[in-house]
């Protein structure tokens, strides 16, 4: 079973260390894929995120949400706590 939230990050990426952030502080259990060196690992992010190609790419309870402004706008939207409840993240 895949963890309730997946993150693709690479190194030295301000976006991805923002998403990695929040999660953090919202106590939410997930998986941080590097993905910045592995050409394998980013095309399976690629794939997986429907050809999206900038990091982070991020997933909760296996749904494609976006990069890490579409995850920022979850937040200020009030649904990021929902999402990551069912996911059974938190």
């Amino acid at each position: 079973m895949p963890a309730p939230v997946e993150i693709y990050t690479r190194a030295m990426c301000g976006y991805c260390y923002r998403a990695v952030r929040l999660l953090q502080d919202k106590g939410a259990d997930f998986v941080e894929h590097d993905a910045g060196m592995d050409a394998a690992k980013k095309r399976e992010m690629v794939q997986r995120a429907g050809g999206a190609s900038t990091f982070p790419q991020i997933f909760i309870g296996g749904d494609h949400v976006g990069g890490c402004d579409d995850m920022l706008a979850l937040e200020r939207r009030g649904a990021l706590d929902a999402m990551l409840k069912e996911a059974g993240a938190t």
